[in-house]
């Protein structure tokens, strides 16, 4: 059998899904499966007629997670179970959905396709990130995304040291600056200006976000090496500056802070639909080949 016990997690504060995803877990329990919802779930849409578990719990219990909602729902849930080694599959509940690909019209058929067997596994690199004053170590978290360093208010920049592995690399005056994964590559850092990365280059992209010198430009690394920035000024000290994993941000960083970024050693593996392609999800989520209409263009 394939995923004996099947875990629910929806998008944070989602009063809506009580429906779909009941509907999900009956149709996993009438396949035979143990079905588990997480307990923030559980909370907000009142499903409680399947065990509740903390993500915790999922980890050690699960063998599969079923993620509805956007993609930040599966951030969260992606870096919670990446430890664990619990695969997990998206179901677009959100907007854009590059990593929630399952489309909602489509879900219990995707579904009855994993339990078949049917599906394409695709292992995601991910990172790790630590700040550090005089040596001692003041925050930490993984990110599948990116890890961003920006500035905290209004106006002026912060200035920024580069190294890999040690080796000086640049000084740079920007907004901030993302080091993103190739999954991360289709978000903030796109946005940025920065290449798209396909999931199968293991890398880290470093794109500055509003550089005060142009010949800035985004740069692919090796995943192998320590990515250290070191915050040498800011242009307003009392605006700040923060740290972001993901969803999760610190906003106390003082000049002299150093942020640390490699490759984290856990990845996360995700379950996509037979047929999945990740150009296809290109061209669909960024409107590629769509050709404007001649009675649309000037005369």
């Amino acid at each position: 059998m394939h995923f004996s016990t099947v875990a629910l997690i929806g998008r944070y504060q989602d009063t809506h899904l009580d429906a779909l995803l009941g509907s999900l877990g009956d149709l996993l329990a009438d396949a035979g499966r143990q079905v588990l919802v997480e307990a923030e779930t559980a909370r907000y849409t009142g499903l409680k007629r399947f065990p509740l578990a903390t993500y915790d719990e999922i980890g050690r219990q699960a063998e599969l997670a079923i993620v509805v909602g956007g993609d930040g729902t599966m951030l969260g849930a992606a870096r919670q179970l990446a430890p664990y080694n619990v695969p997990v599959a998206g179901i677009n509940h959100g907007r854009l959905g590059f990593i929630t690909d399952i489309p909602l019209p489509q879900a219990h058929d995707a579904l009855r396709d994993l339990l078949a067997g049917r599906y394409n596994a695709e292992d995601r690199m991910m990172l790790t990130g630590r700040v550090l004053r005089n040596g001692e170590i003041l925050c930490q978290a993984c990110a599948l995304n990116d890890v961003v360093l920006s500035r905290a208010g209004r106006g002026g920049m912060i200035e920024m040291r580069l190294e890999v592995d040690g080796v000086y690399m640049n000084t740079q005056r920007a907004d901030g600056i993302i080091v993103a994964t190739p999954t991360g590559s289709t978000a903030y850092a796109l946005a940025a200006s920065g290449p798209i990365v396909h999931p199968g280059i293991e890398a880290m992209v470093l794109v500055p976000v509003s550089p005060q010198t142009l010949s800035n430009r985004p740069i692919v690394l090796p995943p192998s090496g320590v990515l250290s920035i070191t915050l040498t000024s800011m242009s307003r000290v009392e605006a700040g500056a923060s740290i972001h994993f993901d969803m999760q941000s610190w906003s106390e960083l003082q000049p002299g802070d150093r942020i640390e970024v490699l490759r984290a050693p856990n990845t996360i593996r995700f379950l996509h639909p037979p047929g999945y392609s990740f150009f296809s999800t290109l061209r669909h989520k960024l409107h590629w080949n769509v050709m404007p209409r001649m009675d649309d263009q000037d005369e």
